[in-house]
């Protein structure tokens, strides 16, 4: 298995879909994932409606036929009618990682008491080709970074951890590829046992 990252991107909007509007999410994580991987990398985005049956046949793609480790969604995660994405993750992926969900509201609610409406949730996918990391990502860019990086104060200390800080670990125990972060964006943490030495080069 190469050790390249394959990470799949959905953005989830039934007008940025459609043309009312530019999708943000998708450039958002992009961006993010150029600064903070040191680990090679590729790409696979899909901007999609809010429709369950969709939402769900995009996940199983890129889980099972383009072999993602690693599923980012944003968007539909409020109590809406219209927001199906934590359902629609859990109907492909029933191996709920609570932890996720819960760090990423306890992020947002230093920003706004609503983050406890917010159903965002980390679930695993297991398929024919291994198991893959499903995360449901709030839509605003600023929101993304916050969750991905946490909370630092102006000097930079971490207040609170971001939740990407464990997702290098998590995908480690899942049989995913050994990946190295940039520290100043987001540290990744594992036990000692599970670091390797650095990559030369």
């Amino acid at each position: 298995m190469s050790d390249e990252l394959v990470v799949g991107l959905v953005s989830i909007s039934d007008r940025a879909s459609s043309g009312v509007y530019e999708d943000k999410g998708v450039p958002a994580l992009r961006e993010w994932f150029n600064t903070a991987l040191i680990t090679p990398w590729r790409m696979e985005a899909r901007l999609i409606p809010d429709e369950q049956p969709l939402i769900e046949q995009t996940l199983i793609e890129l889980c099972d036929s383009v072999g993602c480790h690693l599923v980012l969604t944003t968007g539909g995660t409020g109590p809406a009618l219209r927001d199906v994405t934590p359902d629609a993750t859990l109907a492909v992926a029933p191996k709920l990682m609570p932890g996720f969900g819960e760090q990423m509201r306890q992020i947002s609610l230093h920003f706004v008491p609503t983050a406890i409406l917010s159903r965002q949730i980390g679930a695993i996918r297991q398929h024919g080709r291994g198991q893959t990391l499903i995360l449901n990502l709030p839509g605003q860019p600023k929101s993304i970074k916050e969750t991905l990086e946490g909370i630092k104060d102006a000097d930079g200390n971490q207040l609170v951890p971001g939740i990407f800080a464990a997702v290098p670990y998590c995908l480690d125990l899942i049989g995913g590829p050994y990946i190295e972060t940039n520290g100043n964006i987001a540290k990744a943490f594992r036990p000692k046992s599970a670091i390797r030495p650095a990559t030369a080069g």
